[in-house]
């Protein structure tokens, strides 16, 4: 369970720029794996052995900058709520301005660490114009240069010295299921309509986080802990449309989850949101059942549910081998199906293929289709095994793993999907110098 930390600052000082910086050790790894990356304004970093996840906030605000103006408040509002850390970029070029200050005394009210960022400082005198940013009463600053990378170093250090100790979860031996989604999508719905009136069967737990509170099930035989964010902790000055909210409250939900069930409102259809939320689970190594609700409200034709299920799962290539579910959290259609299927990607999320069968199923598959030869020379695979790690990963052993590209770590995945059963769950696949 990694701590969150978010960039804030107002349009222009370089926050997407260190976002980069900042992850591209670790997003260059993420990349390698899945071939894909999405949602640019999401990462997983660490530094010194501690990891956290960073939210770039500036990715979420489109429109000028007297729109920016209102919306920032409401985002330094969300992150200093939503965030362990904050990392508060300011621009030496532009120098101190009022929107500078604003913020600065919006973090200095909230109890939350801060670490004040000068960035574009890559010479001396701009090294001595950063003084004036002591006016802003955050005590220290780090100078930096986010494109150079100049600074970053002492930044990161001083960050991971705030970052909170990890908290040890309650019950580990239940699936949490984490209930995600676009605000109004019906996630209060679909989780009354789990708990109904018959609220004995529910017992809350104050969460691990502050803001996650875990309800533990027990009902039609199975048992687990939700991960409600439904309900939770609604301010009454944040808009819910704000983009920038639904993606903070499904980070902090799915971080803290096994399973994620995504709600998507059948009468918007899949949107842009449901999809970075959905790279989001997928990134973290969830596992992943999409619900789609308000199923009855659809004018029905012969292939209505096949076409719909069709365009999710073009939207979300590669990884397609994921349960889709059609419900209606109001009439309670599927909804025991709904939790059944979460129960069973759990599962599969913790399945584990002794050796000998991985083998004997996936080598024959692999002599009849060998990786493409690369510059004349041959790649063999003569042995692959299930890596003791806590979500499926597969280590394959090759003479040139170099020469094994994308596509074929995709065939060889689908093959492992059509022979075991990982649906709802990401697979990560290496090939290894034997």
């Amino acid at each position: 369970m990694s701590a969150i930390v978010a960039i804030v600052g107002r349009p222009n000082v370089g926050k997407s720029t260190l976002f980069n910086r900042l992850i591209q050790r670790r997003e260059a790894i993420v990349d390698a794996v899945s071939g894909v990356t999405r949602d640019r304004h999401y990462g997983k970093s660490d530094w010194n052995g501690k990891d956290f996840s960073l939210i770039d906030t500036g990715g979420y605000v489109v429109g000028s900058d007297d729109i920016f103006e209102q919306e920032i408040d409401k985002q330094v509002e969300l992150a200093i709520d939503e965030a362990d850390v904050i990392v508060f970029v300011v621009d030496v070029e532009t120098g101190l301005t009022g929107m500078d200050e604003d913020v600065a005394r919006l973090l200095r009210q909230s109890d939350k660490p801060t670490l004040l960022a000068v960035n574009k400082v890559d010479n001396p005198q701009r090294e001595a114009d950063a003084v004036e940013f002591y006016a802003l009463g955050l005590d220290q600053y780090y100078t930096i240069s986010s494109i150079n990378g100049s600074g970053t170093g002492e930044l990161l250090d001083a960050l991971v010295e705030v970052l909170p100790e990890k908290t040890e979860e309650i019950d580990k031996t239940l699936p949490r299921f984490a209930v995600v989604g676009r605000p109004n999508a019906g996630k209060s719905s679909f989780i009354n309509a789990l708990i109904g009136e018959d609220r004995n069967i529910v017992t809350d737990i104050a969460g691990t986080t502050r803001d996650s509170i875990d309800t533990k099930y027990n009902r039609f035989g199975f048992e687990f802990n939700l991960v409600d964010t439904a309900g939770i902790r609604r301010k009454a000055k944040v808009k819910e449309d704000l983009e920038f909210y639904s993606v903070m409250r499904s980070v902090r939900a799915i971080e803290h989850s096994d399973v994620c069930l995504l709600i998507l409102d059948a009468t918007r259809g899949f949107e842009g949101q449901d999809l970075n939320i959905f790279w989001l689970a997928e990134r973290n190594k969830k596992g992943i059942v999409i619900l789609v609700n308000k199923w009855d409200l659809v004018e029905k034709e012969t292939n209505t549910t096949k076409e719909f299920e069709a365009f999710i799962r073009k939207q979300i290539e590669p990884f397609t081998d994921v349960p889709v579910i059609f419900i209606s959290a109001l009439t309670k259609q599927r909804v025991f199906k709904a939790i059944e299927t979460a129960v069973e990607v759990f599962n599969n999320r913790s399945a584990r293929v002794p050796t000998s069968k991985l083998n004997d199923v996936m080598l024959p598959i692999i002599e009849h289709t060998p990786p493409p030869s690369m510059k004349g020379k041959y790649v063999k695979i003569k042995f692959c095994t299930q890596l003791p790690t806590p979500t499926p990963q597969f280590a394959f052993f090759a003479n040139l793993p170099q020469y094994v590209k994308d596509p074929y770590r995709r065939f060889v995945e689908n093959k492992l999907r059509q022979n075991f059963d990982f649906e709802g769950v990401p697979i990560q696949i290496y090939f290894r110098k034997k």
